[in-house]
């Protein structure tokens, strides 16, 4: 089987759909995402209130149920199309990775660390170097690989023996 397939088929949704979320969550307040920014822009800003903690909470149930379920549809799909358990992993774990891959090339390096457009911009950090750091963008790249991967093995065990 082509594992290609479900993974564009899943994973290009998936990245517009946790693209949009993230850059909602930016226009409404970007301090619901304080946790991703860097060290000196995080040390330079109060930490979240109580109201921005739980708004942050609702944002992120449907952030991670889409990161959950298109991948697991992936699996899913390919299961149904008698795809072995490589191939499964492979969907599973490829459809993670394109968004991945998304947010690190597009919302990361091309529209906060290039462009850095101001509703990204907490206030009383403008100009801080943070904001042009390539590097803490592509650790964060690495570890959502990571998680790609473990995410998609444990979808392929449960798809396999349940």
């Amino acid at each position: 089987m082509n594992v290609l397939f479900p993974i564009l088929l899943y994973g290009i949704p998936a990245s517009l759909l946790l693209s949009a979320i993230i850059v909602g969550m930016g226009l409404v307040n970007p301090r619901l995402m304080l946790r991703s920014y860097p060290k000196d822009v995080r040390a330079a800003v109060p930490p979240q209130t109580d109201q921005e903690k739980r708004q942050t909470l609702y944002w992120s149930i449907p952030f991670w149920l889409c990161l959950l379920s298109f991948p697991v549809a992936a699996a899913l799909s390919t299961k149904g199309a008698q795809g072995n358990a490589v191939e499964i992993f492979l969907s599973a774990a490829g459809t993670i990775f394109l968004f991945n891959l998304v947010d690190w090339l597009i919302l990361d390096w091309l529209i906060v660390c290039t462009i850095t457009p101001r509703f990204m911009v907490l206030s009383g950090t403008e100009g801080m170097a943070g904001y042009k750091n390539y590097g803490m963008h592509f650790r964060g790249f690495l570890i959502g690989t990571g998680l790609a991967a473990v995410i998609g093995f444990l979808t392929t065990i449960i798809l396999i023996f349940f």
